[in-house]
């Protein structure tokens, strides 16, 4: 497997790890994050974009792989019992000059996370994922491409701290980004590292996309603040983000997006400060209005009384909220309030269903591991999901088990691993022509085994009694 260790991250910030896919030496950027050149992974070939408008270093090369049957994985160390963001980055940039917009897959370990369409050579597109890391490694993989080949331009992984981003449902589903906004920002640029420690990144309002952001109410203003606002808690977003909101002068906010993801179940959060200076006699009150959802517009918002002054963080939110794809919604100044709707930030995740993958992961861990420097052995990934190892086959059951395994000339040498004698679905097994001595293990766990090889090796000793009983229904043994 290809690794990328937090020994490879200087000591400056051990919880980030920056992939520059393609890259040949490591940098350090503007933002100062540090970035490291992939340039170990043994899959893949390197390319520079074609796009002279693209000057950030870490975005004009990419990796890209062939449009085949198998599976391409980086894996990175984590820490288990820890949240982290993981984001995946695709600038095409016509790369291969042939203007094929890829179309593939990426997946986090067995679960299928996102498809990658690419619409045009100067668009990136990018993917975020929020999870609770539940071993010492993930794998992030590409895989399925229809048109074009697959590419990656960079892989970041990004440690939170505490119980932010804690959901009671972290171990069966990840969360899949398709939102965080910036309301009121003053420019076109994203907010994060380093004003946000965790390096999230806040996109600006005034961005314009096509499906972003539409439908803005008459009498939308921007307010800003330069006093610092207290964000130490729930999910802490940034003080910039929080200096800058939306007030509905007119009595009301009201947006139009699409969310990746959706339609769905989904985690959906508000950030407010009031950073308006209100009059003695001045109130903010107001409503958040969805349409045919009544249940949610019950619950007034009063800022300085939910937040318990001015500049201190309110953070109402919905932990699992249906919500469409074409998301339309309104804040409605209340009849008692003098001043309208103020919208600091927003925050919406979709619910993605964890796949715990193949039933036969430690067996073959405990194979690969005593291979590590075998090309075959660092494919990386479940050895099932999304598509099986290249030297694989696996059952079409939703937790798959692996029926075959092809490692015949692999100069694999010792005795036969018995961890193969631990897969209870095993139907073939190809381990001819390789130079394995010792006995024959005792297969009785292959319960379903039919056909077997271990020709032209050099193995010693009687074949087990399990063996010769197996022998009657088997079909091919030398």
């Amino acid at each position: 497997m290809s690794w990328i260790k937090s020994s490879q991250v200087d000591a400056f910030d051990a919880c980030f790890v920056s992939l520059d896919c393609g890259g040949k030496v490591n940098f350090t950027d503007d933002l100062g994050l540090e970035w490291i050149s992939d340039n170990q992974f043994p899959y893949g070939e390197v390319a520079n974009i074609l796009l002279a408008n693209e000057t950030r270093k870490q975005y004009m090369t990419l990796r890209y792989f062939p449009a085949d049957n198998r599976k391409y994985c980086y894996t990175l160390e984590v820490k288990a019992r820890t949240r982290y963001l993981v984001r995946a980055s695709f600038l095409y940039g016509n790369f291969d000059n042939s203007n094929v917009y890829p179309k593939f897959d990426i997946a986090l370990g067995a679960t299928y996370w996102s498809t990658i369409v690419i619409s045009d050579a100067s668009t990136m597109e990018v993917r975020e994922l929020i999870f609770l890391a539940m071993a010492p490694t993930i794998s992030v993989c590409l895989s399925n491409a229809t048109t074009g080949q697959p590419f990656i331009s960079t892989l970041e992984l990004r440690q939170f701290n505490g119980s932010i981003y804690y959901t009671d449902h972290e171990t069966q589903f990840f969360l899949s980004v398709s939102a965080r906004i910036n309301f009121g920002a003053n420019s076109e640029d994203p907010v994060r590292y380093p004003d946000d420690p965790f390096d999230r990144i806040w996109v600006s309002d005034s961005l314009k996309k096509a499906n972003y952001l539409v439908d803005v109410a008459p009498g939308t203003k921007k307010v800003s603040t330069t006093m610092p606002i207290y964000v130490n808690r729930d999910e802490r977003p940034p003080v910039k983000v929080m200096q800058t909101a939306v007030v509905g002068t007119n009595g009301s906010l009201t947006y139009r997006l699409n969310l990746n993801g959706f339609p769905g179940f989904g985690w959906a959060v508000c950030y407010f400060a009031e950073i308006e200076d209100l009059s003695p006699t001045d109130s903010r009150i107001f409503r958040l209005v969805l349409p045919n959802m009544p249940e949610v517009s019950k619950a007034a918002v009063n800022i300085l009384e939910n937040a318990h002054g001015k500049y201190q963080l309110y953070e109402p939110g919905y932990p699992n909220i249906s919500l469409p794809f074409v998301f339309s919604f309104k804040f409605l100044k209340a009849t008692e309030s003098t001043r309208g709707p103020l919208l600091n930030a927003m925050e919406i995740n979709s619910y993605l269903e964890i796949n715990l993958g193949s039933l036969d992961m430690t067996a073959i861990i405990g194979l690969v591991s005593k291979y590590p420097l075998a090309n075959w052995a660092q494919e990386g990934g479940d050895p099932c999901l999304p598509v099986p190892w290249s030297w694989l086959r696996c059952s079409s059951d939703p937790q798959p088990r692996i029926t075959s395994i092809f490692l015949s000339g692999k100069n694999l040498t010792g005795n036969i691993p018995s961890d193969i004698t631990n897969l209870p679905s095993l139907i073939e097994l190809w381990l001819d022509g390789n130079s394995f001595t010792g006995p024959i293990p005792d297969f009785t766990g292959c319960t379903e085994l039919k056909i077997i090889h271990l020709e032209n090796n050099h193995l010693t000793g009687e074949l087990p009694s399990s063996l010769m009983i197996q022998l009657q229904s088997v079909t091919a043994f030398a």
